[in-house]
């Protein structure tokens, strides 16, 4: 490959290099083994997130929802999972839940989310981001009805095990979880009829459809693929939190939205890889560490990030105008 289709491919892959070996040189603390495992645990539910929404928008599509459901499937997972001696249980009569079950419970919750998105935009024909933003203010609004406003808290232990434990006496639960997540994804996007479906959809919905390809069918299995992944972010979130607020997540849609439009997934859809959006979390983790760590006020942070997804934006639209 010459140097400039190297450059192209993989040249998220350089800057998120550069941007750790500039900040191990600025910052003593952050080459430190705890804060760079630091950011691979912060990665992680964004991370989760963005490996959705490849899906999604590689198949021409949105999810302006996933924060919300996030914090939907987080509620409805933490009130399944309180102690019985929990003060303001939401179930007060219901007895100590194995932890499966809330699990379970989130994922469903978080799966039937996804259906509902899918079935507005493949039987209405409303745009995936109106129906999703619409969706946003559902999700948040059924959050807050469920839990009344208020965080739900009071955990069994379990849940303490998912935010903190280890596996093998090193590797964090959380970030076992991404793995497995993008292991799972990676095998879906790349070596299954579904995910050769997902970039037909994306690289022309005419053709997908001639070919054969249910459209609607395929726009269903996608989003409810979306809301699984929110439930699992959800549970490593009251995890790592230990309760679960109906206003958390708020923004999260965007971070993963930034998160794999930088990792190179084309908003005009049929782009898009599985590791591209790992290095694009990973890149929104370390800028945000780094920024923290060098004590850059949050109000800024905000405005950094948002110019990074401008970036990456214009870097998307500027490259599919070169194909073209």
């Amino acid at each position: 490959m010459k140097a400039k289709e190297i450059l192209s491919k993989y040249g998220i892959v350089l800057v998120l290099v550069i941007m750790v070996g500039v900040l191990c040189i600025v910052s003593p603390n952050f080459r430190k083994p705890a804060n760079l495992m630091n950011v691979l645990l912060q990665a992680c539910i964004f991370g989760i997130l963005a490996l959705g929404m490849t899906l999604v928008i590689i198949g021409k599509g949105t999810d302006l929802a996933v924060g919300s459901t996030l914090a939907l499937c987080a509620v409805i997972c933490a009130s399944f999972g309180q102690k019985a001696s929990a003060s303001g249980k939401i179930f007060p009569n219901l007895p100590e839940m194995p932890v499966i079950v809330p699990i379970l419970i989130a994922l469903l919750v978080g799966v039937v989310v996804g259906l509902v998105n899918g079935s507005f935009i493949a039987f209405t024909g409303i745009p995936a981001f109106i129906a999703t933003l619409g969706m946003q203010t559902i999700a948040r609004g059924f959050a807050l009805l469920y839990s009344g406003g208020k965080p739900v808290s009071t955990l069994i232990p379990a849940f303490k095990t998912i935010g903190s434990g280890r596996v093998f006496g090193f590797l964090p639960v959380p970030v076992l979880i991404y793995l497995i997540c993008i292991a799972v994804t990676w095998v879906l996007l790349n070596n299954t009829r579904f995910g050769k479906r997902v970039y037909a959809i994306g690289g022309n919905v005419q053709a997908a459809e001639v070919s054969g390809i249910n459209v609607k069918k395929m726009i269903l299995l996608i989003n409810a693929y979306m809301g699984l992944l929110a439930g699992v972010a959800a549970v490593v979130f009251v995890g790592r939190t230990q309760s679960a607020h109906p206003g958390a997540a708020t923004g999260y849609e965007l971070t993963a939205i930034a998160s794999t439009t930088i990792g190179g997934t084309s908003q005009s859809g049929g782009i898009g890889t599985v590791w591209g959006a790992v290095v694009g979390a990973l890149i929104f983790s370390v800028l945000r560490n780094g920024m923290t760590i060098l004590g850059i006020d949050a109000y800024w942070q905000q405005i950094v990030e948002g110019f990074v997804v401008i970036i990456g934006v214009v870097i998307d639209m500027r490259k599919n105008a070169r194909k073209a």
